[in-house]
């Protein structure tokens, strides 16, 4: 009797501990991945556009972290563009980096990045503005990292 009811409690354990686990992971995918934001940027025509790129999928073998899309940086914004797409994950930040190309074994949060906040939706064009002093030519990458530190997705800047 005692086997049996030390069974039902380790099962019950191990169930809800890998019922949660599987939960944490799909609850992006059923719930999150629908949504698209359409920000765009407030009088583009009076803004000079600084750089340009397209993200790639920094780690191919990895179908779970991708992303695609292009992005357009103006003086004081950086503007993903309607075609931005990335596969769903937890807390996902825009940040320019200051090396290309950027690669799944660089080590980010040692550089001298920029934060520049947590992206909105998993699809969709979105604006996030540039800090005061920021010189961009310093910074010639545009990467977006789980806030684990896993590389997701980077784009090389080519600066107009």
């Amino acid at each position: 009797m005692r086997a049996a009811i030390l069974g039902v409690i380790v099962g019950a354990l191990i169930g809800g501990g890998l019922g949660f686990a599987v939960g944490i992971f799909a609850y992006p995918y059923i719930f999150l991945a629908d949504i698209v934001v359409t920000e765009e940027v407030r009088d583009p025509q009076s803004k000079k556009v600084m750089a340009e790129g397209a993200f790639i999928h920094a780690n191919p073998f990895d179908p779970v972290h991708y992303g695609k899309g292009a992005v357009t940086v103006y003086q004081d914004v950086v503007h993903l563009e309607q075609d931005f797409e990335v596969g769903p994950g937890p807390k996902f930040h825009v940040y320019l980096v200051p090396k290309t190309p950027v690669t799944p074994d660089d080590d980010i949060a040692a550089s001298m990045y920029v934060d520049l906040g947590r992206l909105r939706a998993f699809k969709g064009s979105q604006v996030f503005p540039i800090p005061a002093g920021i010189d961009l030519t310093n910074y010639p990458s545009v990467v977006w990292c789980e806030r684990f530190g896993v590389l997701i997705s980077p784009a090389t800047l080519e600066f107009l």
